[in-house]
């Protein structure tokens, strides 16, 4: 009995798939197949990759632009402050270091000073409560390398010690305080510091360095031999250095005016110093 009724389930299931079946319908045809814009998918692969090249760009600039402002410009600074009290004796080619004086720090300040009048440097775009604390201390270390840097390119160029230390410091005195009232842009501010340091570096290395009795000759000797030099010497109490220190004075000017023109008016546009500093990946 219980075979029968399992066969007979069996049937009926059958014939009602079999019905189900008969109630779809077919349909015969071809698959069409839908045409695709290579040219659309070319453009937004190339404006995709143009996009990410440009992100790149961007890193790689702000990269450049951290590098230049937190590194390359602190060591030029520094180099600045430890070459401008350099120099080479005459007698036995030792280096010599000597301390700026006192004026040297009020000129460097007078300095900074014209560097905010004439913009060289935005106040408000150094410092900033909407910089990180990071980025606002290494805009004051790049700050404190450049009064350094000027501090010792002014004790470069004043004489050491004498009557011509005393009219060197006037004259730049003077220079300096005209130039406070005076209507600066940061062009014509750099034309003048520039023609201001190469006038005094040929007055001092060039003009009373020729005046200067070598150091190896005995002052009796030298009376006899050269009696200008020796007079020069004694009436404006130069200091007798070797001429290696004239070139290596040079430089030192070089770099100063190479890292102001370097140096940027304000860093709004540089990201974050920390990550800047992360290389490009």
């Amino acid at each position: 009995m219980e075979k029968g009724e399992k066969q007979k389930e069996k049937t009926v299931s059958l014939q009602s798939v079999d019905a189900e079946v008969k109630d779809l319908s077919f349909v015969d045809g071809e698959l069409l197949e839908i045409p695709i814009d290579e040219k659309l998918i070319a453009k937004k692969h190339t404006k995709i990759s143009t996009e990410i090249e440009t992100s790149k760009t961007k890193n790689e600039n702000q990269n450049q632009k951290s590098y230049l402002q937190y590194v390359l410009l602190p060591l030029i600074f520094l180099t600045v402050a430890l070459l401008g009290g350099l120099r080479i004796s005459q007698t036995d080619d030792a280096f010599v270091f000597l301390k700026p004086p006192l004026v040297c720090l009020i000129f460097a300040t007078i300095l900074l000073v014209l560097f905010f009048r004439a913009n060289l440097i935005k106040l408000n775009g150094w410092f900033s409560d909407s910089f990180s604390g990071l980025k606002n201390v290494a805009n004051t270390a790049v700050l404190v390398s450049l009064f350094a840097a000027s501090t010792q390119a002014f004790n470069a160029l004043l004489p050491e010690r004498g009557l011509p230390f005393w009219i060197f410091a006037f004259c730049f005195f003077w220079t300096l305080w005209n130039n406070l009232f005076a209507e600066f842009d940061t062009k014509r501010l750099l034309q003048s510091l520039g023609g201001l340091f190469g006038l005094a570096f040929v007055v001092k290395y060039l003009i009373l360095a020729g005046l200067t009795a070598p150091a190896n000759n005995n002052w009796i000797q030298g009376i006899f031999e050269n009696p200008a030099q020796e007079a020069f010497t004694w009436l404006l109490d130069l200091p007798k250095f070797a001429p290696a220190t004239g070139y290596i004075q040079f430089f030192t000017l070089v770099f100063y005016l190479i890292g102001l023109f370097l140096l940027q008016p304000e860093t709004r546009k540089i990201d974050n110093v920390g990550a800047g500093l992360v290389p490009a990946r």
